[in-house]
């Protein structure tokens, strides 16, 4: 998994919300399969005007996901959503498509499946203010579930690192994301592949801690256990020990370079989602 961006061309990080009518995905480039690991992080499927997507999030309550606001911004109907760690080995990806694509998913459709409601932040700037970035959402779950979930980091937990600790630092994604391999015939140039569609982890390296974004390298870098995200990992969340401190929230469209994620280890978020009981 991986991705990149820097406000200037922030645009392209709407595409790490990966349309799976174009091209499923798996998960970690240069991470591992998660398998039960992180059994607590979902991929969520859900359809926009423009198309049906993928995202990933994080249980915070057996009620609440967390995810990106790029991931709830512009919903259509219900959010379907799987805690399965292997989705498909090949494709199809097995999701139900919804009877009428511009209401998005009813109820009906997703009879039997787990389901629920985006918000999204008002304060999301789409991507516009890198200082007032607020890519946070949210999934209320029609249902609980009984799955593990997760903690926010305290609120300025990235701050208290001392600047010569933030290179030494190493934050957890986990997500549902495109790899990159190299492939069968042709130029061996690595490219995003599209199966199998499963949840990864992968170990980033921290580069610079932002007043909202926790900027993260993506090179792969097997010797020090590292790797990046890509499409489909965004809203999937980054873990520094226990607690989440950021989620994924854009990169570059071939998913190298550097990668940005939203930190939740903030006042102002984290005030946001205290109005959905989710408290650090």
């Amino acid at each position: 998994m991986r991705r990149k961006i820097v406000a200037a061309v922030a645009a392209l990080a709407a595409a790490f919300g990966l349309a799976l009518s174009a091209a499923p995905a798996q998960a970690s480039t240069g991470g591992e399969p998660d398998g039960s690991t992180h059994a607590g992080v979902a991929i969520i499927v859900y359809y926009t005007p423009q198309g049906r997507f993928r995202c990933s999030g994080a249980l915070v309550s057996p009620t609440v996901l967390l995810t990106a606001a790029h991931c709830t911004d512009g919903a259509l109907g219900k959010t379907l959503v799987s805690f399965d760690s292997t989705i498909a080995e090949r494709p199809p990806s097995g999701f139900p498509a919804a009877a009428n694509p511009s209401v998005g998913y009813t109820s009906a459709d997703l009879a039997g499946k787990i389901s629920g409601t985006a918000h999204t932040d008002p304060d999301f700037s789409h991507f516009t203010d890198e200082n007032n970035w607020n890519d946070v959402g949210v999934i209320v779950l029609d249902s609980p579930v009984s799955l593990p979930t997760y903690s926010l980091a305290a609120a300025g937990t990235l701050d208290a690192l001392a600047p010569g600790d933030v290179p030494k630092t190493r934050v957890t994604a986990v997500g549902y994301g495109t790899e990159l391999a190299k492939p069968a015939t042709g130029p061996q140039r690595r490219v995003p592949v599209t199966y199998p569609l499963i949840r990864r982890s992968v170990d980033l390296r921290a580069q610079q801690v932002g007043p909202q974004i926790l900027t993260t390298h993506a090179n792969v870098n097997p010797g020090a256990g590292t790797g990046g995200i890509c499409s489909g990992d965004s809203g999937g969340p980054a873990f520094l020990g226990d607690t989440i401190v950021a989620l994924t929230s854009f990169g570059r469209s071939n998913c190298l370079a550097l990668d940005g994620l939203q930190r939740v280890d903030l006042a102002p978020v984290q005030s946001w989602l205290a109005g959905f009981g989710v408290v650090s």
